[in-house]
Order: C-alpha cells, then sequence, then structure tokens
C-alpha cells in the first residue's frame, strides 16, 4: 500500500501552470450517452513529471491545523485549520465523485500578487477536493478560503464537477492592498458541453439566478473602483473586464476550445476567423464582439471515448492543421519545439497550440455516475504523456491504493524509471516523432485496442463492485477495485513497453522492416529480409531544391 505522501512533496513535483499551458473541457449528464458528467483535464509543462497523487480520508483533532504549501514551487504558505473529516482523493477526484481541473488564463498582471495571501490555485483545488460532498459545496469551500485567506495565483478557470451538475468557476485576485478574490461561477446548462483554455471565458452572467449562477458581491464594485468599468450591471463582461481576449488569448487559448467543439458540433466553423486571433470589438463598451458561446450543443450524446478525443487534436481539417504546413517536415509530425514564438527580419510568428501537445506531465477524463455508489460510481481515465499517444486507465474513486506504474517516486523528470508509465509512455513518443505518420497508425491501433478492452469490462467490474458493496460493504468493494485498477493500469504500461519494442524493430535507422503474416519477415536461411527504404516524399525534395538551389545536384546526373 501506498503511504499517505505530504502536500509538500506533491507540491515540489507538480511544477506546472504556465501561460497557454492546460486545456480543459466540461459534459453534463444530458450529453452523455449514458448519463454521466465528465471534466476532462491536461496539465501541460515542461517541468512537470506525470503522477497520479493520492490521499487517504482522515479524521483530524479539534485544533488541528493543515500546512498550505504553493503547489508550483512547493514554498511554504501558512496553515489553515483543519475540518473534522477529509475524503479521500485519486488525483483531481474524490470518493464522492466532485472533481476539478484548472487552467491560468492571467489577466491584469497588477492582480497578479496579493501580500500576505496564502491560497494559491492548486492548494484550493486539493482542499476543496478533500472537504467537498459537490460542485457547489467545492465552489463554497473555494471562495470561502480565499475570503479568509487571501488569493496567492493569477487568474484561473476552475472545472468543477460531481455527478449532477458541471460549473465553470473563473477567478482573479485583487492586488496589492487588498484580500481575497473576484469571481464568477456558472452552471453548464444540462444537454450542453463547455471548455476553456488559459484564456477566461465567461462574460456576461445573470445577476439573479443563483441556481445557475455565483458570484462574489463585489465582483463589478471593485472593477468600477479600479476605473475598469462604467457601464450598466447586465452589461458587465468578466473576462472582457479582468482578462481582456487578444491575438494570444484568441489564436493560443480559445482555439483549443473551438477545436474541440467543432469535433462535436457543426456550425463552429463561423468561429474560425476569431480562433486564428482575429479579434472583432464594438459596441458600447468596446467587448471583443465575435467571441465563441461559453457553451454549446452536441449534435448526439458522447461517450467517455468521444470525450477523450475532444483532448486528442492538433486542428486537424482546419486551416491551423500543424500536420499540413512545412514545418510538420516530411513525416506529418504535428509538433513544434518551443517558443511558440519565433522572428524572421524583425517580424514576429507564431507556432500553434493545439490540445495535444508533446509537453504534457498528465491528463483524465473524471466520469462521474449518479446511478452508482460513490466508491464504484466514479472513474477517473488517468494517463501520462502527450493526450494523442497517451492510453486512459480507469482508475476508479474509491481506490486505496496507487498503481506502481503511476506512483510518486517511481523516477522523476531528471530520473529514468523502466517501471515508469511517463518514462515508458515517452519512450514511445519520442521515438515516434522520428517517422511520425508511419509510427503513429501502430500507437493510435493500440489505444483503441487497450481503451477499447477497458470500456467493455466496465460494465462487469461495476456489477462485480456493487455486488460486494451490498453484501460485504464498501471495503471490500474498494479493495476489489483498487486490485483492478492497479492490475490494469500497470499492465498496459508493460504493453506500451511492448508496443516500443515492436517500433523500434520495425523503424530503426530510417528503415521498415517488413512483415508477413504478423510477423517479421525472415528469408529461408532465417536472416531479416532487405527492409524498404522509403527516403523521403516528393514535395520535401523539392522544398530542399528550392532552398539549396544546386548545391547537392549530381554533377553529370539526370537532367544535365
Amino acid at each position: 500500500m501506498i503511504k499517505k505522501i505530504s502536500l509538500a512533496i506533491i507540491a515540489i513535483s507538480m511544477l506546472s501552470a504556465q501561460v497557454f499551458a492546460c486545456t480543459n473541457f466540461l459534459i453534463t449528464k444530458g450529453a452523455t450517452v449514458d448519463g454521466s458528467t465528465m471534466i476532462t483535464y491536461a496539465a501541460d509543462s515542461h517541468t512537470l513529471y506525470g503522477e497520479l497523487y493520492y490521499q487517504p480520508a482522515a479524521d483530524h483533532p479539534e485544533g488541528a491545523m493543515r500546512d498550505i504549501h504553493d503547489w508550483d514551487t512547493g514554498k511554504y504558505m501558512g496553515q489553515i485549520p483543519e475540518v473534522p473529516h477529509t475524503f479521500s482523493v485519486i488525483g483531481n477526484m474524490n470518493a464522492l465523485q466532485v472533481a476539478i481541473g484548472e487552467t491560468t488564463f492571467g489577466g491584469r498582471s497588477d492582480l497578479y500578487t496579493q501580500e500576505g495571501a496564502i491560497m494559491d490555485y492548486g492548494s484550493l483545488i486539493y482542499v476543496a477536493l478533500q472537504r467537498a460532498k459537490t460542485a457547489r459545496d467545492a465552489i463554497k469551500v473555494m471562495t470561502d478560503l480565499v475570503e479568509e485567506y487571501g488569493y496567492a495565483s493569477e487568474g484561473e478557470s476552475f472545472s468543477i464537477s460531481d455527478p449532477n451538475e458541471a460549473w465553470i468557476l473563473e477567478m482573479i485576485g485583487k492586488g496589492e492592498g487588498e484580500k481575497g478574490a473576484v469571481w464568477v461561477a456558472m452552471r453548464i446548462p444540462d444537454g450542453y458541453i463547455s471548455g476553456h483554455a488559459n484564456q477566461a471565458r465567461i462574460t456576461t452572467f445573470p445577476l439573479n439566478d443563483s441556481e445557475n449562477c455565483l458570484y462574489a458581491k463585489d465582483v463589478i464594485a471593485f472593477a468600477r473602483e479600479k476605473g475598469w468599468f462604467d457601464g450598466k450591471n447586465k452589461d458587465f463582461s468578466f473576462s472582457d473586464v479582468y482578462a481582456p481576449v487578444d491575438f494570444e488569448g484568441a489564436r493560443f487559448c480559445e482555439a483549443r476550445v473551438w477545436a474541440g467543439f467543432r469535433k462535436v458540433a457543426s456550425g463552429m466553423d463561423q468561429y474560425a476567423a476569431y480562433a486564428e486571433g482575429k479579434v472583432e470589438h464594438g459596441g458600447e463598451n468596446n467587448f471583443a464582439s465575435n467571441r465563441m458561446p461559453l457553451w454549446i450543443k452536441p449534435d448526439k450524446k458522447l461517450t467517455v471515448k468521444d470525450v477523450m478525443e475532444l483532448m486528442r487534436d492538433h486542428f486537424e481539417g482546419t486551416d491551423l492543421d500543424m500536420t499540413k504546413d512545412l514545418g510538420a517536415g516530411p513525416y506529418k509530425l504535428p509538433y513544434r519545439w518551443r517558443g511558440l514564438t519565433w522572428e524572421v527580419d524583425s517580424v514576429e510568428y507564431c507556432n500553434e497550440r493545439a490540445a495535444s501537445t508533446q509537453q504534457t506531465g498528465f491528463s483524465f477524463v473524471a466520469q462521474s455516475r449518479s446511478w452508482i455508489d460513490n466508491p464504484i460510481g466514479g472513474i477517473f481515465w488517468f494517463g501520462v504523456d502527450d493526450t494523442y499517444s497517451t492510453c486512459y486507465a480507469p482508475m476508479y474513486c474509491g481506490i486505496t491504493e496507487i498503481p506502481e506504474c503511476f506512483r510518486v517516486g517511481n523516477g522523476d523528470l531528471l530520473t529514468y524509471s523502466p517501471t515508469s508509465a511517463f518514462w515508458t509512455f515517452n519512450k514511445v513518443s519520442n521515438f515516434a516523432y522520428l517517422r511520425y505518420d508511419g509510427m503513429i497508425e501502430h500507437i493510435r491501433a493500440t489505444q483503441t485496442a487497450i481503451e477499447g478492452k477497458f470500456f467493455e469490462r466496465t460494465p462487469a467490474i461495476d456489477a462485480a463492485a456493487k455486488m460486494l458493496y451490498d453484501t460485504y460493504g464498501a471495503d471490500k468493494a474498494r479493495e476489489f477495485l483498487t486490485t483492478y485498477s492497479v492490475n490494469e493500469a500497470n499492465n498496459m504500461t508493460a504493453d506500451w513497453e511492448k508496443l516500443f519494442e515492436y517500433l523500434l524493430i520495425k523503424y530503426m535507422d530510417g528503415n521498415i522492416k517488413k512483415e508477413k503474416d504478423g510477423q517479421f519477415e525472415r528469408n529461408e536461411w532465417g536472416i531479416a529480409v532487405s527492409p524498404d527504404q522509403p527516403g523521403y516524399p516528393q514535395w520535401w525534395y523539392d522544398a530542399i531544391v528550392k532552398s539549396t538551389g544546386d548545391h547537392f545536384k549530381v554533377i553529370g546526373g539526370a537532367g544535365h
């Protein structure tokens, strides 16, 4: 059994939030095939090691205090009182099926710092998960904490879900000389989906609908006091005032939401220009006028697989398609090494920032199901490395142990471990970058097969766990689910190691080994037959000649 790990250790390993760093989607129960609520999250950082965190349930004596450490740096911030009982948490989902994700939008830079503030965004998430019974409860926990102890982060969008509701909470601090934060939370209407990706998305909001919208009492008054807004309350736009959208906010951030939306809903091409960074302004307040809606209704109800695919995108099929331009190279590689912007002749240009990116530490799809008891109903589908080439393993919310492949301390970003899923999946993806269009077909096929088995087994696992729960109690059900989740994750990692071995043999040295009847082909004496050597596509050779002229020209060769 894994021992309880301190928040400080987790915090040091969670060096994450960067601008343009994360992507979330929120799916309501009325928008899914089975009636589950889902949120997604990709923790994208060049310094984040993919691990699965665990905090067991605990009872705390009166007067107990909890240390708070900044989630990005591990810096000690202060203490808050503990509550009598805290719930167990697997990753970003607690045993009551409450899940929370986030993306950093930054916002007005003069609101970034607040002297004496204790609660950073990461601490808010994990403290709330240990204390909250519902999504609404989590919103109250988080907003009460920042009101009492201050807010120590930049602007954040939070995805918060439970088996019945999905909410987006957007929050930004009040800056120096003030305490706490201003915020707005909106419930996604049932049957709809939403998303956010490092750009604040809540614009105007209802002022008298507490069933669907909650907000700080001074969210508008504070903006008036600062001179940032002087219109009517009904016209107040949280995003346009506290985090106005610009080219970067649209092209690098909102474009990811647009790409996900267009996978599941028709009519999204009307926002293509906006996604490309062409932000229009107008109206009495000169707010951005051509923005996407906060939520959309998908053309059909979504499965867990559909939701996973929202996170797997390089803008394929759009004008931003990362497999099409010269930067993709001869093998259609949809990744660009950082920085995100670059210059030629003093003119600034950019790379695209897609939902699938090479620097992902971990990602998840949190699935909450209202019709199944809490230790069984929540499935935290967890994966490491790039969302496009990862596999999501089912970690039930009631489990009490972390698989070795995901365990904290099993390697780190500077220490290789052969049993670490993070290192195993990175071996496959980084090797695939060498000949992407060929290798990704094998990766996606293996991904589909493994995840497909998980989906097929879920009803039977649910039923077995439910039988144990009803007959022997929650502890037996948790024990069964722990064994299942641990074994499946470790087996998945072992299968991915076999995939790496296959790809290494098949694509070594730029050759492609031949296969026959599912086996690498040998001649009659047992020696490997001569491999294919396909070279590069013709357009790539044309580009080389265009760039280098006669430098590679064969004297006396063809065409002379």
